[in-house]
C-alpha cells in the first residue's frame, strides 16, 4: 500500500491510499514500459558461438550470417574466449556463448502497440511447458482435496508440531534452500505452495510465512549456488574457470545468509502467532482460510496414508529426476499427472467425478498460468527489440578500470538491474560472462569474484523481481505485491549489507 498527497481547493492536502494493480495488470504495465524502452535504447548485439556436435565444428552466429569454423582450442583463444574446448564437447556449455569485443550497434527495432498486444500470447506459447506443469499440478491438488487426505494429514501434523511450530519454518526453508543451491530449485517451488499453506495456517501462521519459507529459501539458495548447473557451473564454465573455485566461501556465506533469512521469518511468524492482527495480510485472513483450510475431521487411516505417500513420492521423484536424470517440465508434469491418476484409484473416485474434480483444480490455477505467460512475453519484447545486449555493453564499459572493491560491489547492482531484462540465470551467464569475466583480470582479482557478483546480484533482485517468479507465486498464495514488498524489503536491505561486506572482503583474497 502506498500513500500520496492531493490538494483541494483550499490548499489543504489529503492522503489517499491506493494499492498496486493486480499481477497481470502490473506485468502489462511493465511490458508497456519495455516497449517504450525499445524506442529509447539503441538496438545492438554481440556475435555468438556454439558447438555443432554432428560436424564437430563451431558455428559463429552474426546478425546476417552463420559461419562454421574448426572446433579447436586455438579457435577459442583467437576469439578471446577463455573456455577449455572440452567444456563444449562434453555439453557443459550447451547455449551460444557471447564473443567478446564483437558488439555492434544495429538499426533500431522499436516495438509497437501490436507487439505489445502480441506479447502475452507469445509468452503463453513460449511458457507452455511450465504452464502445463502448473495446470496439471492444480488438477492433482483438486483430487487430493477431494480424498480428504490433506485434511487428515494436516490435523496429524498440527498435533505433532504443537508448541514447536518454528521447526516448520526451519525445516521448510532449509530444505528449499538446499534444493536451490544444489540444482536450482526455482520454478518447481510453485508446486509446493498449495500443499504447505494449509500446514502453516494450521500452525497459527499466516500465508506470508508459508510464501516466505519457500520463496526466500529458493532465492537465497540460488543466490549462493554451490553445485547449481543452471547458474554456478555454467557461469564458471563461461568465465573460463572451474566451478569449484571459491566454493568454500560460497558454502560459508550460504550458511550465514540462510540463518539470517530463517531468523527473519521466525521473528515475523512469532508476531503473527502472538497476535493475528500483526499479520500484513490480516485483512485477507478469512478469505485465505476459506480457500486453503477446508478441514474435515478425518482420521488418518491406511487408505489416506497411502494417498499421502503417493503424493509425497511425486515430489521426491520429481526432485530426483531433475537433479540426476536431466528431467525438465515434460517429465515433471508427467509425474504429477500419473500421481493424480493413481490417487484417483486409491481413493476409489468415480471416473466422472475424477475428471470434473481434476479440471476444476486445474482451473483454479489458470490465473497463475496467465501471469507466467505475460512475464515471458516481456522477455520476448526485449529480445525482439534487441536492447539487452546494448545495456550489457554499456555496463561493461562503465565498470572497466575501477577500484577492486567498488568494481565488485557495483557489479552486484549491475547484475541485479540486468536480471530485470534477462531473468534466466543460464541465459545471463552465457551472455555476460565472456564479457564481464576478463574485466577481473584488469582489476586484479580472480574470475570467481565475477561469478559471485552475478549470483548475488541476480539473487538479491529475485526477491522482488516482477519479471521473475514472485508474481506467479503471490498469485497462488493470494498475496498482493505491495504487501510482499512491505514484508521483504527489510530483509533485502539486511542481505544487501551482508553482500557488500562479504564482497569487499572477498576481493582482498
Amino acid at each position: 500500500m502506498e500513500t500520496v498527497f492531493t490538494g483541494d481547493s483550499n490548499g489543504v492536502f489529503n492522503m489517499k491510499k491506493f494499492s498496486i494493480p493486480s499481477a497481470p495488470s502490473f506485468l502489462l504495465i511493465i511490458c508497456a514500459f519495455v516497449v517504450i524502452l525499445t524506442w529509447l535504447i539503441p538496438a545492438g548485439a554481440y556475435d555468438t558461438i556454439s558447438y555443432d556436435s554432428e560436424d564437430i565444428t563451431f558455428v559463429i552466429h552474426s546478425q546476417d550470417t552463420d559461419k562454421k569454423i574448426q572446433a579447436t582450442q586455438h579457435t577459442l583463444d583467437s576469439l578471446q574466449i577463455v573456455i577449455p574446448l572440452e567444456k563444449f564437447i562434453s555439453g557443459s556449455i550447451w547455449k551460444p556463448i557471447t564473443i567478446p569485443n564483437t558488439y555492434q550497434q544495429l538499426e533500431s527495432k522499436p516495438q509497437n502497440a501490436i507487439a505489445f498486444l502480441k506479447a502475452p500470447i507469445k509468452g503463453v506459447i513460449a511458457a507452455a511447458d511450465i504452464i502445463f506443469l502448473v495446470l496439471i499440478l492444480g488438477g492433482l491438488i483438486g483430487v487430493m482435496n477431494y480424498t480428504g487426505a490433506f485434511d487428515a494429514g494436516i490435523s496429524w501434523l498440527g498435533s505433532v508440531l504443537k508448541g514447536k511450530e518454528y521447526l516448520l519454518i526451519i525445516l521448510t526453508t532449509t530444505a528449499i534452500t538446499i534444493g536451490g543451491t544444489t540444482f536450482g530449485l526455482a520454478e518447481e517451488t510453485i508446486a509446493f505452495y498449495p500443499i504447505l499453506i494449509p500446514i502453516f495456517l494450521a500452525a497459527k501462521y499466516d500465508a506470508m510465512v508459508a510464501l516466505a519459507s519457500v520463496y526466500i529459501g529458493s532465492s537465497v539458495g540460488t543466490m549462493f549456488s554451490t553445485t547449481n548447473p543452471f547458474s554456478t557451473i555454467i557461469a564458471s564454465d563461461s568465465a573460463g574457470i572451474n566451478w569449484t573455485d571459491g566454493i568454500e566461501l560460497r558454502i560459508l556465506f550460504l550458511l550465514l545468509a540462510t540463518i539470517i533469512c530463517i531468523a527473519y521469518i521466525i521473528r515475523y511468524g512469532k508476531k503473527v502467532q502472538k497476535s493475528p492482527e500483526n499479520s500484513l495480510i490480516f485483512d485477507q485472513k478469512k478469505e485465505i482460510e476459506a480457500q486453503f483450510m477446508k478441514l474435515k475431521p478425518l482420521k488418518l487411516n491406511l487408505q489416506l496414508r497411502l494417498i499421502l505417500i503417493v503424493f509425497t513420492s511425486c515430489f521426491v521423484v520429481m526432485i530426483y529426476g531433475v537433479s540426476n536424470l536431466e528431467w525438465w517440465f515434460v517429465e515433471m508434469t508427467t509425474v504429477f499427472f500419473a500421481g493424480a491418476v493413481l490417487i484417483g484409484f486409491l481413493g476409489q473416485i468415480n471416473e466422472k467425478i475424477f475428471v470434473s474434480t481434476f479440471i476444476k483444480g486445474a482451473s483454479e490455477l489458470l490465473g497463475v498460468a496467465f501471469i507466467i505467460g505475460i512475464a515471458r512475453g516481456i522477455s520476448i519484447v526485449m529480445d525482439d527489440g534487441m536492447i539487452s545486449n546494448t545495456i550489457l555493453y554499456h555496463a561493461s564499459e562503465f565498470t572497466a578500470d575501477m577500484h577492486q572493491g567498488l568494481f565488485a560491489n557495483l557489479l552486484v547492482f549491475i547484475y541485479g538491474g540486468l536480471s530485470f531484462f534477462i531473468p534466466s540465470s543460464s541465459g545471463m551467464a552465457v551472455l555476460t560472462m565472456p564479457i564481464m569475466a576478463p574485466l577481473a583480470d584488469t582489476v586484479g582479482f580472480g574470475r570467481e569474484i565475477i561469478v559471485n557478483c552475478y549470483l548475488y546480484g541476480m539473487g538479491l533482485f529475485a526477491f522482488i523481481n516482477p519479471t521473475g517468479l514472485i508474481l506467479a507465486s503471490l498469485a497462488i498464495v493470494n498475496v498482493g505485491y505491495d504487501k510482499w514488498l512491505k514484508f521483504v524489503i527489510p530483509l533485502v536491505l539486511y542481505l544487501l549489507v551482508f553482500v557488500i561486506i562479504i564482497t569487499s572482503i572477498s576481493v582482498q583474497f
